[in-house]
């Protein structure tokens, strides 16, 4: 008690010193609680971001095994193999689907179905490009065997809303009408260019008619229509790739197969995996499952990974700022307290002297400097803690702001928004697409500054405190009461 009250003596008098201390640890405080809201910032915006990239697992065709088979030699014959490996390789049904994903590494799962279809009122729009040896080329030179369907139509289904990536990433927009919710009804969107060309409007009904088996024919309610963005994939068509492409859901599909066992229907499934980590064990679970070894597993662990990347720098930078403020600020404090020490020899010669041991006189300054520490952390914590509030919110208004146009331009895509009269329903506005991240405005000092962060910001304050009192503290050690008496005198 008596060291406290002694301290507390000291500190009033010397005032200068200690204000001059106090201001200090408050600057220090004060860069320290806006370092830590930007780091708590961060690690809130990465755990968005973390979250805001599922990892999807896709299977598509392994084409480096399938070249394999492919003799530049004998083409014809080459290419025949090669159509009948990817036949063979793209019998995939829903069951196979079902028991890749019971597994302890799948989170969730949607899939798509294509079938070709003909029609008894369409007519079809003729696809403009050039021919060669190789048939029909995709991007790059490639063959796309996947769009080789047995119709004049494409019929693609979804599984859910979510299965839709072309219109979360923006590859097609409604421009007319709406995507229905209901994927187990009897409704479709078509391509606006087809639309146009056979005279089709929202509320129509078109019929299409089995590739296969001419008499079996379905009706289908038109309930929107949709636009492809434009790419220099194209060509020299007049027409875009997905023109002659019908959207439904997977369930009218699976009725169509019901329907006619014969019929050719490709399915492409993802698989939304748990976590980065066991993306290899689910691809060897796959291979034991007999996943064949034309097919292989795609995911989007580069999209995840860079997600983070620029957000993580700025983590980064703000964590090396710290470092540097807390190594700046433990030396100015070690260096005062070296000067405060030297100034105050004659005050320890006296306690010495009196019999004071050096223990104690040691306890006496360390309180001193934790008296004036603790009260600068305080009111630094205050400031810095009004201060993290904008500097928080200047660090995700960016991030904010992406995020709502995102999700605005999403549900336009999808024919739901107050810009196409259709607001989406509650259902569908509470659905959270992959690569969208939600993220909050901080609109409170509790919000930037928690308690997380005070504690933090304390147990620094307190370790700098103690690491700048060690060389005074050795000083003292080393002071002799007989010396620094005779010196005074």
């Amino acid at each position: 008690m008596y060291i406290l009250k002694n301290a507390i003596i000291s500190i009033v008098r010397n005032k200068g010193r200690n204000l001059l201390i106090g201001l200090i640890v408050i600057v220090i405080s004060c860069a320290v609680s806006v370092t830590l809201a930007i780091n708590n910032s961060s690690n809130s915006l990465i755990k968005s971001y973390e979250s805001k990239y599922e990892v999807e697992a896709i299977i598509s065709m392994n084409r480096d095994n399938m070249m394999q088979n492919f003799n530049p030699e004998d083409r014809e014959n080459s290419r025949e193999n090669m159509q009948e490996i990817f036949e063979a390789a793209n019998q995939l049904t829903e069951d196979d689907i079902k028991n890749y994903a019971d597994s302890t590494y799948v989170d969730s799962y949607y899939y798509t179905m294509s079938v070709g279809v003909n029609s008894s009122d369409l007519e079809k729009a003729e696809m403009t490009s050039s021919n060669n040896d190789f048939g029909d080329r995709g991007p790059g030179g490639k063959q796309d065997f996947k769009n080789q369907t047995n119709g004049d139509f494409t019929l693609k289904g979804y599984s859910s809303i979510e299965a839709m990536n072309e219109f979360i990433e923006g590859n097609y927009t409604i421009v007319d009408g709406e995507v229905s919710e209901d994927f187990e009804d009897n409704s479709c969107i078509i391509n606006s260019e087809l639309a146009t060309l056979n005279e089709i409007e929202v509320g129509d009904t078109i019929t299409i008619v089995d590739s296969e088996d001419d008499s079996n024919s379905y009706e289908l309610v038109v309930s929107g229509i949709y636009e492809e963005k434009e790419n220099e994939d194209n060509g020299m068509s007049m027409f875009s790739n997905s023109v002659n492409i019908i959207i439904t859901n997977t369930n009218f599909i699976s009725n169509m197969k019901m329907n006619n066992e014969d019929l050719d229907v490709s399915i492409t499934p993802t698989f939304i995996l748990t976590n980065i980590n066991v993306v290899d064990a689910f691809n060897a679970e796959l291979t034991e499952k007999g996943l064949s070894e034309y097919l292989t597993l795609q995911t989007n662990l580069e999209q995840v990974e860079n997600a983070t990347s620029t957000i993580s720098n700025v983590k980064n930078f703000a964590i090396t700022f710290l470092i540097i403020t807390l190594i700046i600020g433990t030396v100015v404090l070690s260096v005062i307290n070296m000067i405060n020490i030297r100034e105050r020899k004659y005050e320890i010669g006296v306690l010495r002297t009196i019999g004071m041991k050096k223990s104690k006189v040691c306890l006496q300054f360390i309180s001193e400097l934790l008296i004036v520490a603790f009260i600068s952390l305080i009111l630094g914590a205050g400031i810095g803690a009004i201060i993290s509030v904008p500097i928080s919110n200047q660090l995700l208004e960016n991030e904010i702001s992406n995020s709502q146009n995102q999700t605005n331009s999403i549900r336009q895509n999808f024919g739901k928004g107050m810009e196409t009269g259709q607001p989406p329903t509650q259902d569908f506005a509470n659905k959270e697409f992959n690569g969208v991240t939600s993220i909050q405005t901080v609109d409170s000092i509790n919000a930037a500054v928690d308690l997380k962060v005070l504690l933090e910001l304390l147990g620094i304050g307190l370790i700098i405190t103690l690491i700048s009192s060690v060389s005074a503290m050795v000083s003292i050690q080393k002071f002799s009461p007989l010396t620094i008496l005779k010196e005074r005198s």
